[in-house]
């Protein structure tokens, strides 16, 4: 993987575990989507749930006024602070964040709350009013049953829109996500949940269109869905995440390979245990997560598979077990380990079971670009 020598000397001086970004395959990725997306003829809107490095952010938005969106207000601040000023926070909001919501509008964001009760829209107005603004809202849509929102033809969706329309705030439109794509493995699921997400997002615009309710933003998105629209047609924006990285859990589902996969953590082999068939390694939950996403899929991937220094999948082994600082690597499918292969002191790579959680245990991420020779280091935006 790492054959020029300067790029070699930066992977050899960093201490493990670290988490490793392919920039190449970081780029492939994001123009894929992009590409796919913009052909269908609807708005790319990035979710930088995952990434959360301002270094990453001119790779994920054509410029600055391009559309992104936002799981917490540090996200958005982060990135209002370079002038990034598109935002979607689409998480729903709260009393608390408001004051921080009203900070970013006044020094010239365009940022967009969410909400699915008539208690937020009361609240939104009534904040909007007191503070002589109009905060810009989305109301969540329930496309499948998966967590928050409303149904497209639940007489909440007309009575919530007519409180924020006629209200201090600025209804926009509304917003759903796939969650239950999560669970498809096969293509046909897979555009099935897409499909029923289109339309129950164009239902609802259309029954807010015909109680005389504008409707300006209609907007979708899970990376499952996001790769199998056929038709977009009505809808303006396209919201994903983890594309970028991709992980074991996306490869379960069926969007990506595991060569495809661009971010993994690079570990040391501690120890053998040849009596147990186990190799001790440095990176335990505290550089994983203990996300286990994949226990449900079709295939297991324990707590990540493995590649070699140069991103050789090693076949049958997996990281089976994580205490805080140690993990188990063991052969699955009735292998074994040739202890003499992979000797203590060795480099491995473990590929995230979900990158948005093994992401959340690193403050950095250093990203090394086999294309054009360069490392960088990219920080990651922590907190809430």
């Amino acid at each position: 993987m790492l054959q020029n020598s300067k790029l070699l000397t930066n992977y050899e001086g960093l201490d493990t575990p670290f988490l490793l970004i392919d920039k190449q395959k970081l780029l492939t990725n994001l123009d894929r989507l992009r590409h796919r997306i913009e052909g269908l003829g609807a708005d790319l809107r990035p979710h930088f749930k995952t990434m959360r490095a301002l270094e990453a952010a001119p790779y994920l938005l054509p410029n600055k006024t391009s559309p992104i969106t936002v799981s917490t207000i540090k996200e958005a601040e982060a990135l209002a602070s370079e002038g990034y000023d598109n935002i979607v926070y689409a998480v729903g909001i709260s009393a608390n964040k408001l004051p921080r919501v009203l900070n970013l509008i006044e020094k010239g964001a365009d940022l967009t709350v969410l909400l699915d009760s008539t208690e937020q829209a009361h609240l939104l107005n009534q904040f909007s009013a007191d503070n002589q603004c109009a905060i810009s809202a989305l109301i969540e849509i329930d496309c499948d049953g998966h967590r928050g929102g409303i149904a497209p033809d639940d007489s909440k969706l007309l009575e919530i829109a007519q409180l924020l329309h006629h209200g201090a705030a600025h209804f926009k439109g509304v917003l759903t996500h796939a969650g239950e794509s999560y669970h498809c493995f096969d293509q046909t699921s897979l555009r099935t949940a897409a499909e029923n997400e289109v339309k129950a997002a164009l239902n609802a615009a259309e029954r807010l269109r015909s109680a005389e309710i504008p409707c300006e933003i209609v907007s979708i998105g899970s990376t499952p869905t996001a790769h199998n629209y056929q038709n977009l047609d009505g809808i303006t924006e396209v919201r994903a995440g983890v594309y970028g990285f991709f992980d074991l859990v996306m490869t379960g589902v069926g969007v990506c390979s595991v060569n495809d996969i661009a971010a993994s953590v690079v570990t040391t082999v501690i120890g053998h245990n040849q009596e147990k068939g186990w190799l001790i390694i440095d990176a335990g939950w505290m550089a994983l997560s203990s996300d286990r996403g994949t226990a449900n899929q079709p295939t297991d991937c324990g707590y990540g598979l493995l590649t070699d220094s140069n991103g050789e999948l090693l076949d049958n082994l997996q990281v089976t077990n994580v205490n805080q600082e140690h993990g188990i690597i063991e052969a699955v499918n009735d292998a074994s380990i040739n202890f003499n292969d992979i000797p203590i002191g060795s480099r491995l790579h473990i590929m995230p079971n979900h990158a948005c959680a093994t992401a959340s245990m690193h403050k950095q991420y250093h990203v090394f670009d086999t294309q054009y020779n360069t490392y960088e280091v990219w920080m990651r935006i922590q907190g809430w």
